[in-house]
C-alpha cells in the first residue's frame, strides 16, 4: 500500500525520465584539478599512473600532459576503452597512455574519480588498488555525491533527498516505467549505487591496508555555512582524499 502511494506521488512529480546531467560542467577545464585539487597533482610528474575507471580517456590525456611517465587507464566497459584509445590518439599521447579492462603493472599513483559510490564491492576495490601500488605509492580519490547529499540518489533524487524519503521499492517501480533492465535494487541499476556515506568510506579504509594521509569533505557551496563535523553527511558536495599504505 505504502509503495503504491509513493509510486503515484513520484509519477505525479516526475512522470517521465528526468533529464540527466551532462559532462559539460568540465568543458575546457581540468576535472582532475577540480575534483582532486591542483596541490594533489604534484605526485603525477614522472610517475606511472593508473586511472582506475578511466571512462573515455579525458583524464588519462590530462595526466599525460601533466608529465606522467606512463598512464594506464582501466575500465570494465569495453566500449569506453575503445573510445579512450581514440581520445589519446587524437591528443597525441597514445605513446604514453594504454587502456584495458585490467592490469598487473604497478603504479606510483592510482587515480579514482566519481567511482567509490558506484563500486559493487568497494572493500575489494581497495584491496585491488593496494595490490597495484608500487612501494611508496598512493591513491588519490574523489567521489560524490555521497548518499546523504541532497542529490545522493542520482537519478532517484527527483527533488532534494527524495531517495531518502521514498522506499527503494517505490523508486525502482517508478524507474521501471522508463528503464527496461529489470533492476530491483539500487545496486543493480546502470552504474550501480552502493549508498556510500562518508562514515562508511572511513570504515572501509580503516579495515583496508590503507590509511588517510588527508581527507577533505568539500562542502556544497550554498550550504557551506552549515558544514561541520556533525552536518557533513548532508552538506558535503564531494569527498576527496589521499590514501597511503598503512605502515
Amino acid at each position: 500500500m505504502l509503495t503504491s502511494l509513493q509510486y503515484r506521488i513520484l509519477k505525479a512529480i516526475s512522470p517521465g525520465e528526468p533529464a540527466v546531467m551532462s559532462g559539460n560542467a568540465y568543458a575546457g577545464k581540468s576535472k582532475l584539478a577540480i575534483l582532486l585539487g591542483e596541490q594533489a597533482l604534484h605526485l603525477v610528474p614522472g610517475n606511472t599512473v593508473i586511472d582506475f575507471g578511466c571512462g573515455e580517456g579525458n583524464e588519462a590525456v590530462d595526466l599525460a600532459r601533466r608529465g606522467a611517465r606512463k598512464v594506464i587507464g582501466i575500465d570494465i566497459r569495453e566500449n569506453v576503452i575503445h573510445r579512450a584509445r581514440e581520445t589519446a590518439a587524437r591528443a597525441g599521447v597514445d605513446h604514453i597512455c594504454t587502456f584495458g579492462s585490467s592490469t598487473s603493472e604497478k603504479a606510483g599513483v592510482i587515480i579514482s574519480l566519481d567511482s567509490f559510490e558506484h563500486f559493487a564491492d568497494p572493500a575489494a576495490i581497495l584491496q585491488t588498488m593496494y595490490q597495484l601500488l608500487a612501494p611508496g605509492g598512493s591513491v588519490l580519490a574523489s567521489f560524490g555525491p555521497t548518499w546523504y547529499h541532497p542529490l545522493g540518489g542520482h537519478l532517484f533524487s527527483v527533488f532534494p533527498w527524495a531517495h531518502l524519503l521514498f522506499s527503494e521499492q517505490a523508486l525502482l517501480r517508478w524507474r521501471a516505467d522508463f528503464k527496461t533492465d529489470g533492476a530491483a535494487r539500487f545496486s543493480e541499476v546502470s552504474g550501480g549505487l552502493n549508498q556510500m556515506t562518508i562514515r562508511r568510506f572511513e570504515r572501509l579504509v580503516e579495515a583496508s591496508p590503507f590509511r588517510f594521509d588527508w581527507m577533505e569533505p568539500v562542502p556544497i557551496r550554498k550550504l557551506a555555512p552549515l558544514h561541520n563535523r556533525l552536518s557533513r553527511e548532508f552538506t558535503t558536495a564531494i569527498l576527496r582524499c589521499r590514501l597511503v599504505v598503512r605502515s
